[in-house]
């Protein structure tokens, strides 16, 4: 039997650019000083909406208290947002006179709120906001609820809630059943 040669190709090995395999650089934590100032509790962090939730343990479970939002192109809603409820805005109004609803929300009010980063008393009043979490605040923090499905999930959901349907016979399957 014939031995078969192994194609060999010239290959230039090209110089490894660092660049590739260098780790992805994460983005700094927007608003610091917060964090350091609720150190004690632990708190955990997550990327959301392209800014950073802020975590902290609720006696059984986690709560989230604070989203830390500082985005160069988009600055309106910069800032410390406070995971709220609409019930509690008038009272936290009166401890933080710049706080306001959340522009990019949308017009209709919700239950987070935002100290703005150009807010003459920003640092204060997130630091403020920090002493009422370490206090335990009712008024500052949600339990998230259970993510919701998304559109097609639910579209799947209601079609699996109804009965099958019998797939149609062959023709050869229906003669079978009439016993020609």
């Amino acid at each position: 039997m014939a031995r078969l040669s192994k194609s060999r190709r010239k290959t230039t090995l090209l110089p490894l650019d660092d660049t590739l395999f260098a780790a992805k650089q994460r983005k700094p934590v927007p608003h610091e000083f917060v964090l350091d100032a609720i150190a004690s509790l632990s708190p955990r962090t997550r990327p959301m909406f392209g800014c950073l939730a802020v975590y902290v343990q609720d006696k059984v479970q986690d709560k989230i208290v604070l989203i830390l939002r500082d985005k160069p192109n988009q600055t309106a809603d910069n800032g410390v947002w406070l995971a709220t409820t609409e019930e509690h805005h008038q009272s936290l109004r009166r401890e933080f006179p710049n706080m306001r609803s959340i522009k990019v929300l949308g017009r209709k009010v919700t239950g987070w709120q935002v100290l703005p980063a150009d807010a003459h008393d920003f640092e204060e009043a997130a630091l403020h906001a920090c002493e009422l979490i370490l206090a335990g605040d009712p008024r500052i923090g949600k339990v998230p609820g259970a993510r919701r499905a998304s559109k097609s999930g639910t579209k799947k959901a209601a079609k699996s809630s109804k009965p099958a349907k019998a797939p149609k016979k062959t023709a050869k399957a229906r003669k079978l059943q009439r016993g020609l």
